[in-house]
This record gives structure tokens, sequence and C-alpha cells, in this order.
């Protein structure tokens, strides 16, 4: 990438093979529903090291999906980490469940095992069923120790494809939760356009995820057999059931071919993006404590999906949106992430104000700086360089 071009937070890196991929399927038959879906779906369970992988068309879908199959709804209750996407939350919600926000460790943004229990003292008449914790950034949440609360636990992975937890344990593996829920937007990992999946080890919920991607509807097995067959007692060739309600969540052929290509590349991307982030951290060392890089993760290769620093806005005198003004102005995008999410309208008026000090701490202090494989080492160079204008400016 030219020194002189603007720099976004994130995009996705195309290339020739990536374009090639989709041109095949668009030369083919299926366009969607079709046999690039299954191999898709089978590499990605190879990848991660789980036994299925169930595509869908975004992270939400692969959220919301998850929350149906665990049969959450009125009267359950989901721990969520306050600082996430809404997705996160908003997939209890849709099925008519209960969201019990929890803190995070102001210093990474991840949920901890403290913060959950605190917030399960609040579930009074709601009887828990689920824990969502979220990898953020890429780096991985403490899987092993929310094992002990007895919940389900469904790994919000949107930012995590590529990271290795406790030494060398994939996210996605699911050796510490029962499904992991990936998203494959442009400005992820890995990109599919729009795009999603669930990786997982126990048949029965992967054929739940499957029947809840693509309208509840069954092929086999039918309910109402005077309708399904014929006088020969076959089933009759146009006929299908909905024994309940699904969605149409169904990722097509021409978004996995792609995303099958940007897998192939996954190894590379991960380690293109932890170079990137070593060089952040080292040209960043002077202009602590001001700006620095957020806390790290013990015993983890994370998948960067984002660089996020801290900075003291207060101590230099300039509110974010300057910052991110002034920035822009040296070619330099940024970004938020996030704005917990408890605080929210929606949240705020269904559970009230809530106090989420970790949170707050968070998000009052981040920013999220450009990364994305195209990067070069000066780029990053142009970037520290734009922060240390804004802050010596100040």
């Amino acid at each position: 990438m030219a020194q002189g071009s603007f720099l976004p937070y994130g995009r996705q890196s195309i290339d020739e093979d990536d374009i090639a991929a989709v041109a095949e399927v668009l030369r083919g038959d299926f366009l969607t529903t079709g046999p690039t879906v299954e191999a898709f779906e089978k590499a990605l369970a190879e990848k991660v090291g789980a036994r299925y992988a169930v595509s869908c068309n975004s992270g939400t879908a692969a959220l919301h999906i998850c929350a149906m199959a665990l049969g959450l709804g009125p009267g359950d209750a989901v721990v969520v980490p306050s600082l996430t996407f809404l997705a996160t939350a908003n997939a209890a919600r849709y099925v008519g469940a209960e969201v019990l926000f929890c803190d995070v460790d102001p210093e990474t943004g991840l949920i901890t095992a403290d913060a959950v229990q605190e917030a399960l003292s609040r579930a009074g008449s709601l009887t828990p069923k689920a824990i969502f914790p979220v990898h953020l950034n890429g780096q991985p949440a403490p899987l092993a120790e929310l094992q002990r609360f007895g919940l389900a636990v469904v790994e919000d992975s949107c930012h995590a494809i590529g990271t290795l937890y406790d030494g060398d344990l994939p996210v996605g593996s699911c050796r510490h939760s029962v499904a992991s829920c990936f998203s494959f937007h442009p400005v992820k990992t890995i990109a599919m356009g729009e795009g999603g999946a669930v990786t997982l080890n126990d048949p029965v919920m992967a054929e739940r995820l499957r029947l809840a991607r693509s309208h509840g509807i069954i092929r086999d097995q039918f309910l109402i057999p005077e309708q399904a067959l014929d006088r020969q007692g076959k089933n009759n060739p146009w006929y299908y059931e909905m024994p309940s309600p699904g969605y149409n969540y169904r990722a097509s052929d021409i978004n996995c071919a792609l995303g099958l290509s940007q897998l192939r590349k996954l190894d590379g991307f991960v380690a293109k993006r932890a170079e990137l982030v070593a060089a952040y951290d080292r040209a960043l060392e002077g202009l602590s404590p001001h700006v620095r890089p957020i806390g790290r993760v013990a015993q983890s290769r994370p998948g960067w999906h984002l660089y996020v620093v801290k900075m003291d806005f207060a101590a230099l005198g300039l509110e974010r949106a300057e910052v991110m003004a002034r920035l822009r102005a040296f070619g330099v995008g940024s970004q938020v992430h996030y704005l917990p999410v408890h605080r929210q309208p929606y949240y705020r008026d269904r559970y009230g104000a809530l106090t989420l000090s970790g949170a707050d701490q968070y998000y009052d202090a981040c920013l999220s700086l450009p990364l994305f494989p195209a990067m070069t080492e000066g780029n990053v160079a142009k970037v520290v360089d734009a922060i240390r204008g804004v802050v010596i400016s100040s």
C-alpha cells in the first residue's frame, strides 16, 4: 500500500485467486445451496479442529441460530459482556431471552469469571442458561474458567478466526464451549462479502442450526405421512414440512467460494497482522503513558482483528472526536469498538442504568487504529507519526 494513501481502520485483502474462485462459481450450475457451501464448511471445520461447521449469511445470524438451537426463550437469561457489538446481546432478545450484562477487564475488554458471577447475582427470577463470551479484538476470553458456571458457552468469535488460546487450542475447536460463531465481513481477517459460520462438535445441535438457517424445513422423517407419501409409501418429490419456523440465513456458493479461497490464506493473514501489531507496539513505546496498547492475554496467539490503543484524552486535553478528526487530516482512519451495549437506549430502558466500571473505563480510552494485511511497516510508522503529531500539538 502506498505510503501517502488513506489508511482505513480495516479492509479486505482480495487477490486474483479470490476473484477467479468466485468467477468459477458464476460459470457453474449452482449459485447457492450447492457444493461450494459444503466444501467451505468442511474446510473451516478442519481448520479450527471442530467436527462440524454450519455456514450462514452473517455473524449475527450465527449467534441467533445458536440461541434458537439451545432452545433459549422467555424466562431464560444469557450473560453477555457489555463491551461488544450489538449482535451478541440482540441474539438473546431475538428469541425472547433476557440479557445479563457483565463487566469486563478494563485493560483487555474481555469477560472475566468474577464479572460473570456478579451478573448472575442479578438474575432474580430469571433462569440463567448461557454465557456468550466475546474474543474481543482477536484476544481469547477465558473459556476454561467459564465452564465452572455449568451454563452453555457460545463463543462470539467474530474477531478471532486464527486465534490460539491456552497455548495451542484453536478458537472454534469448541473444547470449552458448545459452539463458536464467526463473522466474515470485509473488515474481518477473512472475507466472504457478508457471511458467517458456527463451528461445533454436537451432531444434534448442528442439525438444529441447519434447520434454523433454512426456514425450519425438513425433507424426511415427516410428521404428517398422509401428506408426505404416495400410495407406495414413498416420499412425494415436491414435499417438505416445517415443524417450527426458521429463517433464510443461508450463505450462497458465491460467498462460500470467496470464503474458501480466503481460508487458504488465513495463516498468512494472521502472521502479517501479528507483524504489524509488533511494529505498532515498538513504535508506540515513546508515547506511553498517554498512548499505549491494550493489555495482552498470556498463553495465547491472537488472530488480531483490531489494533486498539488506550489514550488518556483528558491528559492530552483533547476529546476523542477531535483526535479522530486530526488523524483523518493526516490520512489515518480510526474507529471506536465499542460503546458498551448496556448504555444503548433499548437496553437502558429495559434494564435500567447499570454501572459496569471496567467496560466504561475501556470505552473511555479506546481507539482502533488501521490494521489489515496490505499495510506495511511504513504505514504503521505513518500512523504513529500522525498520533505523535496530535499528541505534541495538544
